[in-house]
């Protein structure tokens, strides 16, 4: 039983559980995407953000990695790849239960999902699911030694695709990078980086796309490319043991659509003065959180998670008096 459980991993999240742990509170942190950080590390990691207080600009890498050694000395439970699909209020307790059949029980809920959960956008390829269902093809990377001396195609433009072609370049045997067109979307120091390494065993492969996956009973072998926009070339086909998909991801609310909260224009209406929501002891901080003036400002959400976090703390402990100390004063305690 956790005092706070938070839905969702990325900035305005884990400073919740910071917020929580001052207070005192043990908190537990879910998310659908395979590592903390959420949009901050999925969609922008290496590039800067300039309005974070104190910060001239700051990485939106490194502002995650700081969120995540603030929370450590509260050490907050922390379940990635796990997406919640249901909550039921039992007496004073919220249930969840997730995807994978894990169930969780907190006092609290802090809704702190930005925009919704992540899902890959797929490539729109036929029998793509036989070969997902045997770790063919796969949309992030949990373990790179899975990689090591496989025959890898990449496809993309962005930092992901990038990124993960130069960390797979000293493990994978061959690595195909495939792009619709000849300009990258990533940090232009890494594309300089990559087309450096350029060679028989890193190819990069403009401006073309994925055409068809071969294989035999969800065992991939190879992928027909072909030229975009289709020109007279053939098709080409290489030889592949993966395909890595970075197109982006697409957001949606999903099952909270179905938890019985105030929702207008797929955001979730709150008390300004407590951040709580239709239902009692379920808070709602971040993007996803809707109410007169609203900024979507990631220090906004920092100033949303401390309300939310006082505010549960009353709720859960009506009869215990809530003295406001500045962290300056109270420092901060290990649970």
């Amino acid at each position: 039983m956790y005092e706070v459980l938070i839905i969702g991993g990325g900035p305005v999240g884990l400073f919740a559980a910071f917020e929580a742990g001052m207070l005192g509170m043990r908190s537990c942190i879910i998310d659908s995407l395979p590592k903390l950080g959420g949009q901050c590390i999925e969609l922008y990691p290496k590039k800067p953000i300039y309005d974070i207080p104190a910060h001239p600009f700051i990485t939106a890498e490194d502002l995650i990695n700081n969120l995540k050694q603030q929370i450590a000395p509260f050490d907050p439970k922390i379940y990635c790849n796990s997406k919640v699909i249901s909550i039921d209020k039992v007496n004073n307790t919220f249930i969840a239960q997730t995807e994978c059949g894990k169930s969780i029980s907190a006092r609290v809920v802090i809704i702190a999902a930005g925009c919704g959960a992540f899902t890959p956008n797929k490539p729109n390829l036929h029998s793509i699911g036989e070969f997902e269902k045997s770790g063919c093809i796969l949309y992030s990377v949990v373990e790179i030694e899975n990689f090591r001396n496989k025959d890898v195609v990449i496809a993309g433009g962005g930092d992901s695709a990038v990124d993960w072609a130069l960390a797979l370049s000293d493990i994978a045997n061959c690595i195909y990078v495939v792009h619709r067109r000849s300009k990258f979307r990533a940090l232009q120091a890494n594309v300089d980086q990559m087309h450096k390494k350029a060679s028989n065993n890193f190819k990069i492969l403009t401006p073309y796309q994925l055409h068809s996956l071969i294989g035999r009973n969800g065992v991939l072998t190879h992928i027909s490319i072909k030229q975009f926009p289709e020109g007279e070339e053939e098709n080409i086909e290489v030889k592949a043991d993966y395909l890595l998909s970075f197109f982006g991801l697409k957001m949606s609310l999903g099952p909270v659509l179905d938890w019985n909260l105030n929702i207008e224009n797929n955001h979730i209406v709150v008390d300004q003065t407590n951040m709580q929501t239709n239902i009692e002891g379920v808070f709602a901080i971040g993007d996803i959180a809707k109410y007169n003036g609203k900024l979507k400002l990631i220090l906004t959400g920092f100033a949303e998670a401390a309300l939310a976090a006082n505010s549960a703390y009353k709720l859960i402990y009506p009869e215990k008096p809530l003295h406001f100390e500045y962290s300056t004063n109270k420092g901060i305690q290990a649970l």
